[in-house]
């Protein structure tokens, strides 16, 4: 009964998904402005039940003069079963530089923890993931603590060959989506529980069963309180690497 109650959850969430994903679009008030992103995101098994993640992410503006953050984010794995893994972790962002003169970005520290379920989705390997996360927020005039939830879902459709068959090598492409949640401390972040969304899509060559590369395109929506709400247009490079 098990894989079938995923099944259903796995229908059920990415129903969920698609029908908050269109919901930004109708906010009249948006700025939109353009970005570029470097992605490594690593996860190493030690065991059956023991293993670690790691991700590094460059956010940058238009172009590479004009960065702002790195991202560097690590974890421990703990494998439940084939399908689903626990994780805790740590991750800090490092400003590089600002996105506008008058504007400097936060620099923060977070504690997460993450459960992870792959269960397909009409034959599409899919993944879910559920994330809580304590952020410890530096700004220039103050500092605050604030948490925040996330869900994230993924699936990879390979061109070349049938979705059933064991996937090792060729073309693919890849569509996922994040929403994310201010579920403390609302008034430190723009005052709302809902805070973004982030949908991605992409194209990839796998080149065996423990490397991917792909570029891709991100929209990231940014609710605001007292400004207009932001669109962000993202070209993103991503590796994936199973060791």
């Amino acid at each position: 009964m098990i894989p079938l109650q995923l099944n259903y959850a796995s229908l059920f969430l990415t129903a969920l998904t698609l029908f908050v994903l269109f919901l930004p679009q109708f906010s009249l008030a948006q700025d939109h402005v353009f970005g570029s992103w470097t992605a490594w995101f690593n996860n190493v098994r030690f065991n059956d039940k023991w293993g670690m993640n790691n991700d590094i992410q460059f956010r940058g503006g238009r172009d590479w003069s004009a960065n702002s953050l790195l991202l560097v984010r690590s974890g421990i794995n703990y494998h439940v079963n084939t399908q689903q893994t626990a994780s805790l972790g740590y991750a800090t962002t490092l400003v590089t530089n600002e996105l506008q003169a008058n504007g400097p970005r936060i620099t923060e520290h977070r504690i997460w923890q993450q459960y992870v379920i792959n269960s397909p989705v009409l034959s599409i390997p899919v993944q879910h993931r559920f994330r809580l996360e304590q952020r410890f927020l530096k700004r220039p005039d103050e500092t605050a603590f604030a948490k925040r939830a996330r869900y994230f879902i993924r699936g990879i459709i390979p061109i070349s060959q049938p979705l059933k068959a064991p996937f090792h090598r060729g073309v693919y492409m890849s569509f996922q989506n994040e929403l994310f949640f201010n579920i403390h401390n609302q008034k430190a972040l723009n005052g709302r529980l809902f805070d973004q969304n982030r949908a991605y899509a992409s194209l990839g060559f796998r080149f065996s069963g423990k490397y991917d590369l792909e570029a891709g395109y991100m929209n990231q929506f940014l609710l605001r309180n007292t400004t207009s709400n932001g669109i962000i247009h993202i070209f993103q490079l991503a590796g994936y690497t199973r060791l």
